[in-house]
C-alpha cells in the first residue's frame, strides 16, 4: 500500500477532514501528538484495531489506549472517578495517560480482554482536530514497529511504517519526544506504570488537593 502524506501545520486545515475520513472508513493514520506520533484507528471498528497490531507487529496481549479530543469525550469510553477528574483538569490536554474501568462499548480488541482502558487527551491541536473530526476518540498506540524507537516526526514514521499504513499527518516534530506518563487508577492504590515528562510528585500534589 502507498502511504499518503498530509502536510498539516494548522488545525483548521481542510486536509484534517480527509485524514479523519480514512480513520472513519477503517484505515490507519499516523498523527502528531505532543509526545510522539500515534497510530490512529476507529476504536469501534474491530478490524481496524486488529490492523494496528498487524502494522506494528504488536503483541496481541498488549492493550491499546484511546486518544480523545477532550475530557468530555473520555466519558464515552470509561467510568470517570473524582481522582481522574482532578488529573484531567490539571494535566489535559497533555502528556498523561489515565487508566480507568472501561465502559461496555469499548472493544475487547483494544483492551486485550481486560476491563480497563487507558485514555489521554494530547496537547497537540492538530491531533485533537483529527480526533474530533474522526468522532472524538481513536485507538492510538505509538506509531512505530513494536520494540523500535517511537517516531518523533513524519519521516521516522515512514521509515518504520511506510507501506503498512494508509496515511501520515505531517505536523512537524513532536514537542516533547518521549512517551506519556501512565497512571493506573483502577487499583486500590493508584500506581504510576510509566514515568514520562509529568512526574509522580506533580501527580500526587494534584491528587492530594482538597
Amino acid at each position: 500500500m502507498e502511504t499518503k502524506v498530509f502536510k498539516i501545520t494548522d488545525p483548521s486545515d481542510r486536509q484534517i477532514d480527509s485524514a479523519a475520513e480514512i480513520i472513519k472508513n477503517g484505515g490507519l493514520v499516523a498523527i502528531p501528538t505532543d509526545t510522539v506520533y500515534g497510530l490512529a484507528a476507529d476504536p469501534m471498528n474491530d478490524a481496524a484495531v486488529r490492523s494496528i497490531y498487524t502494522a506494528k507487529g504488536r503483541p496481541e496481549n498488549k492493550p491499546i489506549i484511546i486518544l480523545v479530543s477532550s475530557a468530555v469525550q473520555a466519558e464515552r469510553f470509561a467510568h470517570i472517578t473524582p481522582e481522574a477528574e482532578k488529573l484531567f483538569k490539571a494535566f489535559w490536554p497533555g502528556a498523561l495517560t489515565v487508566i480507568l474501568k472501561k465502559k461496555p462499548c469499548v472493544s475487547a480488541e483494544l483492551t486485550s480482554g481486560t476491563e480497563t482502558i487507558g485514555l489521554r487527551c494530547p496537547g497537540s491541536e492538530i491531533a485533537r482536530a483529527v480526533i474530533a473530526a474522526a468522532g472524538g476518540g481513536v485507538g492510538a498506540p505509538s506509531a512505530n514497529i513494536s520494540g523500535c524507537d517511537a517516531a518523533k516526526d513524519a519521516r521516522e514514521v515512514l521509515d518504520q511504517l511506510g507501506g503498512r499504513i494508509d496515511a501520515v499527518v505531517d505536523g512537524g516534530e513532536c514537542s516533547i519526544g518521549t512517551a506519556s506518563t501512565i497512571i493506573d487508577l483502577t487499583r486500590e492504590q493508584s500506581v504510576i506504570l510509566r514515568q514520562g515528562v509529568i512526574t509522580e510528585a506533580e501527580i500526587l500534589a494534584v491528587m492530594e488537593e482538597k
